[in-house]
């Protein structure tokens, strides 16, 4: 059963890039390290940051993020202070390559999910986009993190680069015990902002024919599959998660943004100083969230207007949904 994930106003969700460091190059990283920073955070730091978000009594879940998160020599250190200071769901989305033997130093106990990176359903696809020798690895690990029993999901960022090839990925996931598939849509940031390259965004089109229908098919095996909205259907609502829901995405400089789309840009709404979570004034991310305008989405509109599509009276065809927003896909037995 197909359904649209409501924002949860009294749910925290922290994005925590402990480092923007990492082993691979890919073509579409959204790292951006002169807006985020080049450091790598002592776990000093991460559990006063951490503790930041604890304190504030709503439920948390913490997502590990880099760069490559497992590349942090204290991330099982990281791992256990959020699992003991009350986080409700604990996160690492990795590349695959589980530096610092982190599948043996953490628990499921610990870890509710590892998210493993893939773009491909066979190294000839998956390694030009992520990085040469990264899908024997990436899937090596994610085996091994099955077998020990953590919970796993798998994101697929689709692209026109790689949208053939996406319908073949649930059979590969049934087979290796995947729980969850994530199809990410692809953003004009970072890596992908600065190249030239064959790896767009997709039109309407291109995603209404394929991303739902792999979505069900890997629903019927058994895969809970969540993937963006991104467009909103006649009649439908336009909410911005930044007005309604509590999503923080930290940055190892200690810039704290509400929006990931603005994440190539200094206009963050919190920071870091001194370990205490600050507003910043002037002019930043908040200020764009309450403008209301005919496409949906201001911030797409800035930053990646070209998935808007008009009609001869130079209105819009569609709303682009906030990029927050989420179908989610659930197996029979669990609708």
């Amino acid at each position: 059963m197909k359904q649209t994930v409501a924002f949860q106003a009294h749910a925290k969700n922290v994005f925590f890039h402990i480092l923007t460091q990492c082993n691979l190059s890919c073509r579409h990283c959204y790292i951006n390290p002169e807006q985020h920073g080049r450091q790598t955070l002592d776990i000093k730091t991460i559990c006063k940051w951490l503790d930041a978000f604890s304190a504030q009594g709503a439920d948390s879940n913490v997502i590990f993020l880099g760069g490559e998160p497992t590349m942090h020599p204290d991330l099982d250190q990281a791992i256990r202070h959020a699992h003991s200071t009350g986080y409700k769901s604990i996160t690492v989305d990795t590349n695959g390559y589980c530096f610092h033997d982190i599948l043996d130093k953490t628990s499921p106990g610990e870890v509710d999910v590892f998210s493993f990176s893939l773009d491909g359903p066979t190294p000839e696809v998956n390694d030009p986009i992520r990085g040469k020798g990264s899908f024997k690895i990436c899937t090596e690990n994610l085996q091994k993190a099955v077998k020990k029993g953590f919970g796993i999901s798998l994101i697929y960022t689709v692209s026109t680069g790689n949208l053939k090839f996406l319908d073949q990925m649930p059979e590969l996931l049934a087979k290796w015990g995947v729980q969850r598939f994530f199809i990410q849509v692809i953003g004009l940031r970072g890596n992908a902002a600065s190249n030239s390259s064959d790896l767009n965004q997709l039109t309407r089109s291109q995603w209404d024919s394929v991303v739902p229908v792999t979505a069900e098919k890997a629903a019927l095996l058994g895969i809970e599959t969540t993937y963006p909205k991104v467009f909103l259907e006649p009649g439908e609502k336009f909410e911005c998660a930044g007005k309604v829901a509590e999503n923080y995405f930290i940055f190892p400089n200690g810039r704290v943004y509400r929006c990931p789309l603005c994440e190539d840009y200094p206009i963050h709404s919190l920071m870091f100083e001194d370990d205490r979570l600050k507003p910043v004034s002037g002019l930043h991310e908040d200020r764009f969230f309450d403008l209301n305008i005919p496409e949906g989405c201001v911030m797409n509109k800035l930053i990646q207007p070209g998935n808007v599509e008009y009609g001869p009276d130079g209105d819009p065809l569609y709303q682009v949904a906030c990029c927050l927003l989420k179908e989610r896909v659930s197996p029979p037995d669990q609708s």
